[in-house]
């Protein structure tokens, strides 16, 4: 096979740093690796493949030679570098909201939306990673039943705010005052219904985004309402999912079904507390669902409980599956 050059933008983040774990361990056909990042990362070393890489720092000149950039590093800096990235050859994967809307950009998740991937124009955009498990569940029951209506209620790990976060969380478990507060509020031992800024409708930006990118991955006019709550936990998005079908379905159905479903893992025994849970999720590329059961106030529809670790597969899992895609032709 042949082998690509690729670079990690963003890469000592915690979704960049993972992105060079997951390229690893999936044996991705790699000639060279490029770490880019921030001035205050240079001096850093990273390791790859059981080599020690240094950390360069990222500027235009970045990407002479680059064939794939997978890109982790916030939207400012995806719209200031990936297009130079694209015009010195490469292909971007970026992990950003810099480019999800764009008409003129897919929004991938393989297993759902896989062949508009080589409809690029030199950008692919990775979704929000509570939208990625989302549409991973929802996708097989919208092609059988028909999706008339959904409600989704997120519980989301601190790790989906970055590092300043988890070092929030972790120091006011130790009852240390944090050095930078990520969150306006206490998170340990807390919940807040606060993820991205508010708009005045009096959603916030994380519910817009679900709620948009669902739509445009799944290339529908599902009607979407969701509720994106930051929980204490570190590692794992959970999602309490109220789905409402056009055609009638059972729960037998709706199980069989995620059963064959490319990149779902069922985890349904309550009798003996089995379900997804983010503990268990970790370190996992699959998306769990559980506590599958009938809403019995309307005429056909169905709860679901969904849980996936939000680095790996609502980021830098995906990116590389993308790439992966991309480089097979398929």
């Amino acid at each position: 096979m042949k082998l690509f050059n690729v670079a990690v933008v963003g890469a000592t983040g915690l979704v960049g740093r993972t992105m060079v774990k997951v390229l690893e361990e999936r044996r991705f056909p790699v000639n060279r690796l490029t770490l880019l990042a921030s001035e205050r990362s240079l001096g850093r070393e990273m390791n790859y493949a059981g080599r020690s890489i240094p950390v360069q720092k990222l500027g235009p000149e970045s990407f002479r030679q680059i064939e794939i950039g997978l890109f982790s590093a916030g939207a400012t800096i995806s719209l200031e570098y990936a297009p130079l990235a694209v015009q010195a050859g490469a292909v971007v994967i970026d992990n950003s909201s810099a480019f999800r809307t764009d008409p003129d950009v897919p929004l991938i998740v393989p297993e759902v939306n896989r062949r508009q991937i080589f409809k690029h124009k030199g950008i692919i955009a990775n979704p929000n990673c509570s939208t990625i498990q989302l549409v991973v569940v929802l996708k097989p029951l919208h092609d059988r039943f028909h999706i008339k209506r959904v409600v989704v209620s997120t519980y989301q790990s601190v790790t989906g705010a970055g590092q300043a976060a988890v070092d929030q969380l972790e120091a006011e478990l130790a009852n240390i005052v944090p050095q930078r507060k990520k969150f306006p509020h206490r998170i340990a031992f807390n919940c807040l219904p606060h993820i991205d800024i508010f708009f005045d409708d009096g959603y916030t930006k994380e519910e817009f985004k679900m709620m948009n990118e669902t739509r445009k991955i799944m290339e529908t006019n599902i009607k979407l309402t969701a509720t994106t709550v930051r929980v204490p936990v570190i590692g794992g998005h959970s999602e309490s999912v109220n789905v409402e079908f056009e055609k009638k379905c059972s729960v037998q159905e709706v199980v069989e079904i995620l059963h064959r479903a490319p990149g779902v893992v069922v985890q349904d025994d309550p009798e003996k507390n089995l379900y997804p849970m983010p503990i268990t999720s970790h370190e996992r590329d699959e998306v769990f669902v559980g506590r599958i059961r009938k809403d019995d106030t309307v005429p056909s529809g169905i709860n679901l409980w969904v849980v996936a670790d939000n680095i790996r597969k609502g980021a830098a899992t995906n990116a590389v599956q993308i790439a992966e895609a991309l480089v097979l032709g398929r």
